[in-house]
């Protein structure tokens, strides 16, 4: 069985999936850009705002299901100039411990959807 999980403070879906799903005890999150929920518009102003409004959304998504990024096990970070790495990195882990920050791997991709400079989905156990 699988559980959908929806919430109005993060981005809407614009395809056929879903913001997160739970299975078991574990949440599969969807890949979050940098869309401010309250007016469908993109936040590209600089890759610091970019990443955290991708990071409130994930937020979002991880309190929708009760959970927090205590609950992350694994992320994925997409990125598409390797050279934004440190910034990202930075406030990505501004909201983890990182005695126990999850798993992650980051992959520099030729183009993100639309034409964003950071995504992110996450893994989650409760």
């Amino acid at each position: 069985m699988k559980k959908i999980i929806f919430t109005e403070k993060a981005p809407a879906p614009i395809g056929p999936y879903n913001q997160a799903v739970v299975s078991g005890n574990t949440l599969y999150t969807s890949g979050q850009i940098a869309i401010n929920p309250a007016t469908g518009e993109l936040v590209l102003d600089t890759i610091e705002i970019e990443t955290k409004q991708v990071m409130e959304n994930m937020k979002a998504v991880l309190e929708a299901a009760g959970m927090t990024f205590e609950n992350v096990v694994k992320s994925t970070i997409f990125i598409s100039n390797m050279n934004d790495f440190g910034t990202i990195n930075s406030i990505y882990g501004a909201y983890f411990n990182e005695k126990t920050a999850p798993a992650r791997e980051t992959v520099q991709v030729a183009c993100l959807p639309k034409n964003v400079n950071v995504e992110i989905s996450m893994i989650a156990v409760l």
